[in-house]
């Protein structure tokens, strides 16, 4: 009997030998892959900082367009309805004014400058005339050098 004993004792220590092995190579995997996605975590918040840096208005059109469809997936409350559906009546009104004062100047300031749609039409026409006056005598200049080399 003494002599199972030992080798019973023996193998319990080899089994917890091997365990404590696999338990210290569990914590050193566990170690390098904290520190792996720590790096990696880093890594993606500097080219994020990077990225913002770069481009700060595409970031801030990214994120306008996030937040609008963020707010047309999220169902409102009946009293957020209540509570702006004022405030939206009066938002389009204000933009539709602002928006009717911004063509009316562009318009003013457009024909101020001569640039009318008569003026533009009267213009491409002349450009036109002009293109086959140009044509017009290149055509009678290369004849008439095609007439005088001809007599030589």
């Amino acid at each position: 009997m003494t002599i199972e004993t030992t080798h019973t004792t023996l193998d319990d220590d080899q089994q917890n030998g091997r365990i404590r092995e696999t338990l210290a190579h569990g914590r050193e995997t566990a170690s390098h892959a904290l520190h792996d996605a720590k790096e990696k975590a880093a890594d993606v918040a500097h080219k994020t900082a990077q990225t913002i840096e770069a481009n700060p208005l595409g970031i801030l059109v990214g994120g306008l367009a996030v937040g609008v469809l963020a707010g047309a997936l999220i169902p409102r409350s009946a009293r957020e309805k209540e509570v702006l559906a004022p405030l939206g009546k009066k938002l389009g009104e204000t933009v539709r004014q602002a928006t009717q004062a911004a063509r009316e100047t562009g318009l003013r300031e457009l024909e101020e400058a001569g640039l009318t749609k008569g003026a533009a039409k009267d213009r491409a026409k002349s450009l036109l005339d002009d293109v086959v006056k140009v044509a017009s005598n290149a055509g009678s200049a290369a004849a008439k050098a095609a007439t005088n080399k001809s007599t030589i």
